[in-house]
């Protein structure tokens, strides 16, 4: 048998499945505006804010009636896909296609895993977790579940905190998980520009992602990145002016949360002039460091016993729960079941899935050389076990001051804005941790606002990773602008945050169609990874077929006459342990 057609067998290796995966040159994007994108995008969002602040509370007592007609006819759906996505994330990971590296198959990551775990902590749910960490176990707690509301106190809180980890844990990471790696598989492995539209491609096809349908998808993603972080910039300085005003620094007022709008979105603006590397990523290290000394410092300072009690039973409480509540639609308490799942956890699903498409294009955008596995296991488990970590802490904490002493929740209500720093003031050093919070209200506002403008960026210029100076400027501006324009327009209406809560609201609302956009992205999503895995065992398989034919041949030339014909001519075996003497044989 003829050696020579196997020289060389290990040259094959599973990398050359690049070539079959790459259908194209690397694309990546333009550094011009794409125009079809960028110009609908800046319309809409120009209108809906010119609409909030003519329209007033007409327009925000509007949404509010589409938005409850959406979540009362479709919350079982929203319930139903997110348990969904959670379920798809799982197979996805523990499967073969798990295995496939976001990028070439001798990537590495481009960033450290605690810089990684950072920027997406920070970007996925950032200020959110200072804003509800105290408040949301409270409103559980005074106003609780229709199927709970009848249990004792220590029952009744217990669920306040299993309910809140299921909001904010695995679920919301799920949704964010989906966008961000059908995203990061199309940028990374397949080598397109970043944008929501090219996850689609395994499944339409790339003449129509690249049409009227992708250029709607990405205004689609704009417009919710915009408003999402615009109101969560809006009514995040609203709580940061309540902070400065409970240390009797600042007033609370509109001349104070207009100075801050301006203020953060300076920051943010440099943030991200100085890039992903620089600005983004430092400040989202800092804000892990800060957020670890202000839990640690409560955990130290406050019922320790207790919350570490707590942390522990919530983990069992929140396992051991986790598939009942994923599947609890409430349907046997009729409206009060309907306006409860309404104002929480279908609220939650639709939020998250509204800011799905800035999270989860910053997560691709930062992932490349991680597996899927990787990825998987550091979007879902990380983060959670981090909220968890500070629900228990922050959330416990306000728990035990409400349940021994009282005076959290007043007339059955909480005052959101100020229950993290009600809760701090009861600690033994309460003003220095009130100052210390405000900073990391402060700085999550900074990197979810930078970290939104980047997005927006580079979706507007049809996926460029490094888009123009000027556009960065534009968008983060824009953020700060709406934010400071509908503060303006809801204290003339009389309530400073009516418009900002409008604008939460279409969010939401646009979340409906975004949700078969995410079913889509899971279907061509698994499409893609099943091909690449095929072909990647079929060049392992072919590797092995060669390998062993090549060991097979050397075998059978080693004890066939030919060998033996060499020796005798002169020519020494080379499968021979010493060489045969001159004109003698083997033998």
């Amino acid at each position: 048998m003829d050696g020579r057609n196997f020289n060389h067998p290990r040259k094959e290796s599973v990398s050359s499945t690049q070539h079959e995966i790459e259908q194209s040159a690397p694309e990546t994007g333009s550094k011009r505006p794409l125009w079809p994108v960028f110009g609908p995008a800046a319309g809409i969002i120009a209108l809906v804010v010119i609409a909030a602040v003519i329209g007033g509370g007409g327009f925000s007592d509007a949404l509010k009636t589409i938005n409850t007609a959406v979540t009362a006819s479709i919350g079982w759906y929203y319930v139903l896909i997110v348990t969904g996505f959670v379920l798809f994330a799982v197979v996805v990971a523990a499967s073969p296609l798990g295995r496939i590296r976001l990028g070439a198959d001798d990537d590495e990551p481009e960033y450290g895993t605690l810089s990684w775990i950072s920027m997406l902590f920070a970007a996925g749910m950032g200020i959110g977790l200072v804003f509800w960490g105290a408040a949301e176990p409270l409103n559980h707690l005074a106003n609780p579940r229709p199927d709970v509301a009848e249990a004792g106190a220590p029952a009744i809180a217990q669920r306040a905190m299993t309910q809140t980890l299921l909001h904010w844990g695995v679920h919301a990471w799920a949704i964010y998980a989906v966008v961000g790696l059908g995203v990061a598989y199309a940028v990374h492995r397949r080598r397109r520009p970043i944008s929501i539209r090219w996850a689609l491609e395994p499944l339409l096809g790339k003449r129509i992602v690249q049409g009227p349908v992708g250029h709607a998808i990405d205004v689609a993603a704009i417009v919710g990145t915009l408003f999402g972080v615009a109101s969560s910039l809006g009514l995040g300085v609203t709580q940061m002016s309540a902070g400065l005003q409970s240390l009797g620094i600042l007033p609370d007022n509109e001349m104070v949360q207009l100075v801050l709008v301006v203020a953060i979105t300076a920051i943010a603006t440099f943030s991200v002039l100085s890039g992903l590397d620089k600005g983004i990523k430092w400040l989202s290290n800092f804000n892990m460091v800060l957020a670890a000394l202000l839990v640690l410092a409560v955990l130290a300072l406050g019922p320790t016993l207790f919350v570490l009690r707590e942390f522990v039973q919530s983990i069992g409480s929140y396992a051991q729960q986790f598939v009942g509540l994923s599947f609890s639609t409430l349907p046997y308490y009729g409206a009060s079941g309907e306006e409860w799942l309404g104002s929480w956890t279908t609220y939650y699903w639709g939020w998250w899935m509204a800011w799905a498409p800035f999270v989860g294009v910053f997560i691709a955008r930062i992932s490349k050389g991680r597996t899927v596995r990787e990825f998987v296991v550091g979007v879902l488990v990380v983060p959670t076990l981090l909220t968890t970590a500070w629900f228990s802490i922050i959330g416990g904490t306000a728990l035990y001051q409400q349940v021994t002493n009282g005076g959290l929740i007043t007339d059955g209500s909480v005052s959101t804005n100020e229950a993290l720093f009600s809760v701090l003031d009861r600690l033994p050093g309460g003003a220095l941790l009130g100052g210390v919070a405000v900073l990391l209200v402060l700085v999550f506002f900074v990197t979810s606002s930078d970290s939104g403008s980047f997005v927006v960026d580079m979706i507007s210029h049809g996926g460029n990773q490094h888009p123009p100076v000027w556009s960065r400027v534009f968008w983060a501006t824009m953020e700060g602008l709406i934010a400071a324009v509908l503060l303006w327009a809801g204290y003339r209406a009389g309530s400073a945050s009516g418009g900002l809560n409008s604008l939460q609201t279409m969010a939401i609302i646009a979340a409906a169609p975004f949700s078969v956009v995410m079913i889509l992205i899971c279907i061509s999503l698994w499409k893609a990874l099943s091909r690449d895995v095929r072909r990647v065992r079929a060049v392992e398989s072919r590797i092995f077929r060669r390998e062993v034919t090549l060991e097979v041949a050397e075998a059978l030339e080693s004890e066939s006459p030919a060998g033996s014909h060499a020796a005798r001519n002169g020519k020494p075996d080379q499968q021979s342990p010493r060489p045969a003497p001159p004109g003698g044989s083997l033998r």
